[in-house]
């Protein structure tokens, strides 16, 4: 039988901290959506002057795609995708992480750095400046679920006569 009590966290973490994990992850999905142009204005209107270091260098390199097809749903390598990933320090030893699907490195760092900015009292400047991207994205996704309702098909059985 379920309930609609919600799971009790892991031993060990809270269930604020799998709130913060799923915001966190919130931010970076919308990143991933942002253009590079709209990431870096958004590290220039927050800190200008912000100088935060290369915990490694930014790197692009490919990662694996699996996919499931089938009765047994057994997994096999659809293919390669290239990612870039960026790693950086702020001077106060916040950490930022990104991937980016391409190529774009200053995509990734810039990600990197808002990563590592809503880590700390910038977090309300960083969900403003990332509100309109979020808009963006969302009359995208309204758009584009108008466009496929606008094409479905309602099918209906017709009984005739005395079958």
């Amino acid at each position: 039988m379920s309930s609609n009590r919600p799971s009790p966290a892991p031993q060990g973490r809270t269930a604020s901290t799998h709130e913060e994990t799923a915001a966190r992850r919130d931010v970076m999905a919308v990143c991933t959506e942002a253009s590079g142009e709209e990431l870096d204005g958004i590290v220039a209107a927050i800190a200008p002057s912000l100088a935060a270091v290369d915990r490694r260098p930014v790197q692009t390199g490919l990662v694996m795609l699996r996919g499931r097809m089938g009765g047994d749903g057994r997994a096999f390598n659809l293919g390669e995708a290239t990612v870039t990933r960026a790693a950086i320090v702020l001077p106060d030893g916040r950490t930022g992480f990104a991937y980016q699907l391409g190529r774009d490195r200053a995509k990734a760092r810039a990600a990197a750095v808002i990563d590592a900015l809503w880590q700390g009292a910038e977090r309300r400047a960083v969900e403003r400046a990332l509100a309109p991207i979020r808009a963006r994205l969302a009359e995208a996704e309204a758009l584009a679920a108008r466009r496929t309702a606008a094409t479905r098909v309602n099918f209906f059985t017709m009984v005739r006569g005395e079958d």
